[in-house]
Protein backbone atom coordinates (compact mmCIF):
# COMPACT_ATOMS: atom_id res chain seq x y z
CA UNK A 1 0.00 0.00 0.00
CA UNK A 2 1.35 3.34 -0.81
CA UNK A 3 2.04 6.17 2.08
CA UNK A 4 1.33 9.64 1.67
CA UNK A 5 5.30 10.18 2.17
CA UNK A 6 5.97 7.89 -0.75
CA UNK A 7 3.31 10.47 -2.47
CA UNK A 8 5.18 13.41 -1.45
CA UNK A 9 8.11 12.41 -2.69
CA UNK A 10 7.13 11.94 -5.77
CA UNK A 11 5.17 15.00 -6.28
CA UNK A 12 8.68 16.78 -4.40
CA UNK A 13 10.60 14.69 -7.83
CA UNK A 14 8.14 15.48 -10.34
CA UNK A 15 8.57 19.83 -9.07
CA UNK A 16 12.24 19.35 -9.00
CA UNK A 17 12.61 18.10 -12.19
CA UNK A 18 10.34 20.93 -13.70
CA UNK A 19 11.91 24.47 -14.32
CA UNK A 20 10.80 27.09 -11.22
CA UNK A 21 7.88 29.60 -12.69
CA UNK A 22 6.83 31.46 -9.97
CA UNK A 23 10.05 33.57 -9.63
CA UNK A 24 12.49 31.99 -7.49
CA UNK A 25 9.94 29.17 -6.80
CA UNK A 26 8.23 26.05 -7.57
CA UNK A 27 4.46 26.43 -7.51
CA UNK A 28 3.36 22.74 -6.50
CA UNK A 29 -0.66 23.10 -6.34
CA UNK A 30 -2.40 20.81 -4.95
CA UNK A 31 -6.12 20.14 -5.91
CA UNK A 32 -9.08 17.73 -5.81
CA UNK A 33 -12.79 17.25 -3.66
CA UNK A 34 -12.83 18.18 -0.14
CA UNK A 35 -11.79 15.46 2.10
CA UNK A 36 -9.88 13.60 -0.84
CA UNK A 37 -6.03 14.69 1.12
CA UNK A 38 -4.90 17.51 0.06
CA UNK A 39 -3.84 19.15 3.23
CA UNK A 40 -2.37 15.77 4.29
CA UNK A 41 -0.30 16.02 1.38
CA UNK A 42 0.96 19.54 1.78
CA UNK A 43 1.83 18.96 5.05
CA UNK A 44 3.68 15.52 4.40
CA UNK A 45 5.68 17.75 1.97
CA UNK A 46 6.41 20.36 4.04
CA UNK A 47 7.51 17.87 6.84
CA UNK A 48 10.49 16.29 4.27
CA UNK A 49 11.54 20.12 2.98
CA UNK A 50 10.53 21.90 6.32
CA UNK A 51 13.61 24.63 5.54
CA UNK A 52 12.62 25.06 1.70
CA UNK A 53 9.15 24.89 1.03
CA UNK A 54 6.03 26.31 2.81
CA UNK A 55 2.03 25.67 2.54
CA UNK A 56 -0.64 27.89 1.71
CA UNK A 57 -4.49 26.56 2.46
CA UNK A 58 -6.85 27.61 0.60
CA UNK A 59 -9.86 27.28 3.30
CA UNK A 60 -7.51 30.57 4.68
CA UNK A 61 -8.56 32.27 1.63
CA UNK A 62 -12.11 31.16 0.49
CA UNK A 63 -14.24 34.18 2.45
CA UNK A 64 -16.95 31.60 4.08
CA UNK A 65 -19.01 28.43 2.80
CA UNK A 66 -19.72 30.30 -0.65
CA UNK A 67 -16.27 31.76 -1.34
CA UNK A 68 -14.82 29.22 -3.61
CA UNK A 69 -15.19 31.24 -6.93
CA UNK A 70 -13.45 33.80 -5.80
CA UNK A 71 -10.53 31.72 -6.05
CA UNK A 72 -10.12 33.23 -9.31
CA UNK A 73 -9.35 36.75 -8.29
CA UNK A 74 -7.45 35.61 -4.83
CA UNK A 75 -5.12 33.30 -6.34
CA UNK A 76 -3.97 35.10 -9.09
CA UNK A 77 -3.71 38.69 -6.78
CA UNK A 78 -1.36 36.10 -4.41
CA UNK A 79 1.03 34.82 -6.78
CA UNK A 80 1.41 37.86 -9.23
CA UNK A 81 4.17 39.69 -6.78
CA UNK A 82 5.59 36.70 -6.59
CA UNK A 83 6.08 35.65 -9.90
CA UNK A 84 7.87 39.50 -9.83
CA UNK A 85 10.09 38.34 -6.75
CA UNK A 86 7.57 40.11 -4.34
CA UNK A 87 6.47 38.04 -1.37
CA UNK A 88 2.86 37.74 -1.89
CA UNK A 89 0.17 38.20 0.59
CA UNK A 90 -3.26 37.41 1.53
CA UNK A 91 -6.23 38.10 3.86
CA UNK A 92 -7.11 35.11 6.47
CA UNK A 93 -10.50 34.34 6.67
CA UNK A 94 -11.98 33.10 10.09
CA UNK A 95 -14.37 29.86 9.72
CA UNK A 96 -15.65 30.66 13.25
CA UNK A 97 -15.93 34.72 13.37
CA UNK A 98 -17.02 34.19 9.70
CA UNK A 99 -14.93 37.46 8.41
CA UNK A 100 -11.46 38.57 7.20
CA UNK A 101 -8.88 38.93 10.19
CA UNK A 102 -5.55 39.86 9.33
CA UNK A 103 -3.13 40.03 6.52
CA UNK A 104 -0.98 37.43 6.01
CA UNK A 105 2.23 37.38 4.08
CA UNK A 106 3.80 34.55 1.73
CA UNK A 107 7.72 34.67 1.58
CA UNK A 108 9.43 32.96 -1.18
CA UNK A 109 10.74 29.62 -0.82
CA UNK A 110 12.28 27.12 -3.49
CA UNK A 111 9.25 25.23 -3.09
CA UNK A 112 5.23 27.12 -2.77
CA UNK A 113 2.79 24.47 -2.66
CA UNK A 114 -0.90 25.86 -2.51
CA UNK A 115 -3.47 23.23 -1.47
CA UNK A 116 -7.49 23.14 -1.82
CA UNK A 117 -10.53 22.77 -3.86
CA UNK A 118 -10.49 24.68 -7.43
CA UNK A 119 -6.59 25.47 -6.62
CA UNK A 120 -5.71 24.32 -10.08
CA UNK A 121 -6.82 26.90 -12.17
CA UNK A 122 -5.68 27.26 -16.03
CA UNK A 123 -4.99 30.99 -15.28
CA UNK A 124 -1.85 29.95 -12.83
CA UNK A 125 -0.36 27.17 -15.30
CA UNK A 126 2.16 29.21 -17.06
CA UNK A 127 3.60 29.78 -13.06
CA UNK A 128 2.68 26.29 -11.85
CA UNK A 129 5.77 23.67 -11.96
CA UNK A 130 3.82 20.71 -10.54
CA UNK A 131 -0.07 19.98 -10.67
CA UNK A 132 -1.33 17.40 -8.42
CA UNK A 133 -4.69 16.17 -7.99
CA UNK A 134 -5.79 14.04 -4.96
CA UNK A 135 -9.28 12.36 -5.54
CA UNK A 136 -10.89 9.53 -2.46
CA UNK A 137 -13.65 7.92 -2.74
CA UNK A 138 -16.77 9.89 -2.19
CA UNK A 139 -18.33 8.75 1.21
CA UNK A 140 -14.95 8.33 2.58
CA UNK A 141 -14.98 12.36 1.75
CA UNK A 142 -18.62 12.86 3.13
CA UNK A 143 -17.21 11.09 6.49
CA UNK A 144 -14.09 12.88 6.37
CA UNK A 145 -16.55 16.36 6.20
CA UNK A 146 -18.72 15.47 9.33
CA UNK A 147 -15.86 14.84 11.35
CA UNK A 148 -13.79 17.89 10.30
CA UNK A 149 -17.01 19.90 10.08
CA UNK A 150 -19.10 18.60 13.43
CA UNK A 151 -22.94 19.04 13.89
CA UNK A 152 -24.73 21.48 11.13
CA UNK A 153 -21.85 20.90 8.12
CA UNK A 154 -23.84 18.34 6.12
CA UNK A 155 -26.14 21.21 3.97
CA UNK A 156 -23.21 23.62 3.55
CA UNK A 157 -21.03 20.45 2.48
CA UNK A 158 -23.55 19.21 0.06
CA UNK A 159 -23.69 22.72 -1.70
CA UNK A 160 -19.65 22.99 -1.68
CA UNK A 161 -19.35 19.56 -3.51
CA UNK A 162 -21.81 20.80 -5.75
CA UNK A 163 -20.07 23.92 -6.79
CA UNK A 164 -16.24 21.99 -6.39
CA UNK A 165 -17.70 19.68 -9.15
CA UNK A 166 -18.88 22.86 -11.41
CA UNK A 167 -15.15 24.43 -11.24
CA UNK A 168 -13.31 20.93 -11.16
CA UNK A 169 -15.51 20.39 -14.42
CA UNK A 170 -15.22 23.77 -15.98
CA UNK A 171 -11.32 23.69 -15.24
CA UNK A 172 -11.10 20.47 -16.76
CA UNK A 173 -8.25 20.13 -13.66
CA UNK A 174 -7.66 16.22 -13.57
CA UNK A 175 -7.21 15.89 -16.79
CA UNK A 176 -4.39 18.22 -16.71
CA UNK A 177 -3.03 17.16 -13.93
CA UNK A 178 0.92 16.23 -13.58
CA UNK A 179 0.27 13.64 -10.82
CA UNK A 180 -3.15 11.75 -10.03
CA UNK A 181 -2.65 10.58 -6.80
CA UNK A 182 -5.48 8.15 -5.49
CA UNK A 183 -6.31 8.42 -1.48
CA UNK A 184 -8.72 6.04 0.90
Amino acid sequence: MRSVEYDARRVIAHAEATPARLGNSRLIVIDGPAGSGKSTLAEAITSLRPATSLVVHLDDLYPGWGGMSAVHQLLPRMLQPMAAGWPGHYRHFDWYQDRLTHSVVVPHRPLVIVEGCASGLRTLAHWTSTLVWVEAPRATRWQRGQVRGGVGVSEHWRAWSVREDAIHQREATRSRADLVLPNR
